[in-house]
């Protein structure tokens, strides 16, 4: 599990880059001002959650018997797809229905945060 974590967060910090130059220079004269901050808010919470992803397959890899560990980088995983996914989406175009799918991204982040504390606090009580 921490190899496929670590691979996700590597290939998610990989097109955080592709994405975001994307943006910043291939979408800038197809896209109104405002559809591009709504991706570089994607990216920026994409970035957010391999950089952490990252850090749970790290975690993950020296305690695997840790309690959450594993459903925390599943709920940020699915939280990317979700709340960045939509977001770069919406921006291209994508029917308004999706709208509602980007907080339950966020929700799947709240979640894995959650479940990376639970993780912390009996980790570090049982050390």
């Amino acid at each position: 599990m921490a190899r496929f974590f670590l691979v996700i967060a590597a290939v998610s910090g990989f097109f955080t880059v592709v994405i975001g130059a994307f943006a910043a220079h291939g979408l800038k004269q197809m896209l109104a001002p405002e559809m591009i901050e709504v991706v570089k808010t994607g990216v920026q919470y994409q970035m957010y959650h391999a950089l952490v992803l990252m850090l749970v397959a790290l975690w993950f890899k020296q305690k695997p018997a840790a309690s959450g560990l594993k459903a925390a980088g599943l709920a940020f995983i699915l939280g990317t797809l979700l709340f960045s996914g939509s977001l770069y989406a919406l921006a291209l175009g994508a029917p308004r229905w999706l709208g509602p799918i980007t907080p339950l991204g966020g929700l799947c982040f709240l979640i894995g945060w959650l479940l990376l504390t639970i993780s912390a606090w009996r980790t570090s009580s049982a050390d």
